[in-house]
């Protein structure tokens, strides 16, 4: 045997998953019933007509908020991923620094800097926004995805080769699999920074749950900002809880050759 490793979903871990579909629901209602909200908003906005935000839908602001996330996370995957896997093999470890460098400027950099030198590029917009978070995203995949793949029992690569398995199939059968668990540590916390930053994004066009905070601070109302806060809240909430149950699953631990 090659390893040993933890099981998929099993009765007990399926009832974990009462945690993320609760926070789902809640999150549902939360779009759905936050307009009738409106008493609650007047009291603590009482001197302003309109308390609740009205320019776009709850609903269609998480669903865009939700898919430059996801579209700037997958991008962070394919490149933070691929450039672990290739520093990880024996004619690529030269690149090493080069690609820790480059992850870790991703980050330094403020997404507001990324934002105002992408405008001017890619215009208004969602793809200034998605470059922003591809870029603040992609030092955790990067780290973890390293730590992943260079922790694997060399003991167990060896039993792969003395099992007749080629470089690709090592990679594909063994590495990435005992890897994984570490490999969506950085995923989940990349996610968590991509709902919290995405909301930028409003400030050069995009549509995110960001807009009712930026609408917010400009006119002066809290009761949007509140809004806002409460809904991004949730989802990193809800997301990284999601995420958490999917890690529990996966396997890589308890690695051992045999």
């Amino acid at each position: 045997m090659l390893a040993s490793v933890k099981p998929w979903p099993n009765k007990h871990n399926l009832q974990a998953l009462w945690v993320p579909v609760s926070l789902m629901l809640l999150l549902a209602w939360v779009v759905w019933s936050m307009p009738g909200w409106e008493p609650w908003f007047q009291q603590l906005q009482p001197n302003t007509r309109t308390v609740i935000y009205e320019r776009d839908t709850f609903a269609y602001l998480l669903w865009q908020h939700l898919r430059l996330v996801a579209i700037a996370t997958v991008g962070s995957v394919m490149l933070g991923l691929g450039a672990a896997i290739v520093v990880t093999r024996p004619w690529g470890r030269d690149f090493l620094p080069l690609v820790n460098q480059v992850a870790s400027i991703g980050q330094t950099v403020p997404p507001v800097a990324v934002l105002a030198l992408a405008v001017p590029v890619l215009g208004f917009g969602n793809n200034a926004t998605i470059v922003a978070l591809l870029l603040y995203g992609l030092l955790p995949i990067v780290r973890n995805s390293l730590a992943g793949l260079s922790g694997v029992n060399p003991a167990v690569l060896e039993a792969a080769r003395g099992m007749g398995l080629s470089a690709s199939q090592i990679l594909w059968r063994v590495e990435l699999p005992l890897a994984s668990r570490v490999i969506l540590a950085g995923v989940r916390t990349t996610v968590t920074f991509g709902i919290a930053t995405a909301a930028i994004g409003s400030t050069v066009g995009a549509r995110t749950l960001g807009d009712p905070i930026i609408s917010g601070l400009v006119n002066g109302n809290n009761a949007y900002i509140l809004q806002g806060a409460i809904l991004i809240g949730l989802l990193a909430i809800t997301l990284d809880v999601l995420l958490g149950t999917l890690h529990r699953w996966l396997p890589g631990e308890n690695i051992s050759a045999s």
